[in-house]
């Protein structure tokens, strides 16, 4: 039965030591986001981050508009935090409604206030292996597995998944000069997908279908990380089917595996743009 790794502990640790760096800044940080239209999932997720906020003494400011809303609206809404001198760094929460092209929304952001670590520019430095803000879900999964010892310099990883938010930016970051991973980037188009995921020491899923990596498409002993989340009637559903932690050796939860870690890593790269400022 594989090990957890447990996202809950690491982020909690995270955020204890946040707390700590906080009172060394003259100016508390602020942390503001953007929620546009009622999806569920992103509520959760928008109310999630402001509670993390006031627990550890971040102060918050949130923007909401309608499902409706349009781009010149929401840019709108953009460039308020962009000019606002007492919020440190922001987002946009994602998905974004139907017709709004993310790319424009994420490109009028300012790159020095970029939260997430999705403009084009910080991601391009991250592209380069420069010093920059990084997308946080990439870097939780990274924190989570080298909080555990899980030593990545060599390993052969595949990651499931080319979006933006995740399997790019953590297929870039597991291949830098500073991880030296052995990475393949697999997606829907790639053949024989279970012959690469078995070959691999670990193996990240960032697909957003329920069960989808299953104990046949890994070799005993993987790690195996679950990024993908879809809400159902009997809660949230991950992409590894139940039968993998039965031989794995270690393994992320759902809930309770990536999740909190994204949180406190979004609280980290706060801290980051405000230790800029200091």
């Amino acid at each position: 039965m594989a090990k957890l790794l447990d996202g809950r502990a690491a982020a909690a640790a995270i955020k204890e030591s946040i707390k700590e760096r906080i009172t060394t800044l003259k100016v508390p940080p602020t942390l503001g986001t953007i929620l546009v239209g009622d999806d569920p999932a992103s509520i959760s997720y928008i109310n999630g981050k402001h509670r993390d906020c006031a627990e550890i003494g971040i102060k918050s400011a949130r923007i909401e508009l309608p499902a409706n809303a349009d781009e010149i609206q929401i840019k709108a809404a953009v460039e308020k935090f962009n000019s606002d001198r007492s919020c440190t760094g922001f987002l946009v929460q994602l998905p974004l409604p139907h017709g709004v092209l993310v790319e424009k929304i994420m490109s009028s952001i300012d790159p020095s206030k970029d939260v997430d670590g999705l403009h084009p520019i910080n991601l391009g430095r991250l592209v380069l292996d420069q010093d920059g803000i990084k997308p946080c879900t990439p870097l939780a999964i990274i924190d989570l597995l080298q909080r555990n010892d899980i030593d990545l310099n060599g390993r052969d990883i595949a990651v499931i998944g080319r979006g933006t938010t995740v399997g790019r930016p953590l297929s870039m970051l597991l291949s830098s000069k500073k991880i030296n991973a052995t990475v393949t980037t697999l997606h829907s188009k790639s053949k024989n997908l279970s012959a690469h995921t078995k070959r691999a020491e670990i193996v990240i899923s960032a697909v957003g279908k329920p069960n989808f990596l299953t104990s046949e498409m890994i070799s005993s002993g993987a790690i195996v990380v679950d990024v993908g989340l879809t809400r159902t009637d009997k809660g949230l559903i991950g992409d590894v089917a139940p039968g993998v932690s039965d031989i794995a050796s270690w393994i992320t939860p759902v809930p309770g595996g990536v999740g909190p870690v994204t949180r406190a890593m979004l609280l980290q790269n706060l801290m980051e743009l405000a230790s800029r400022d200091s």
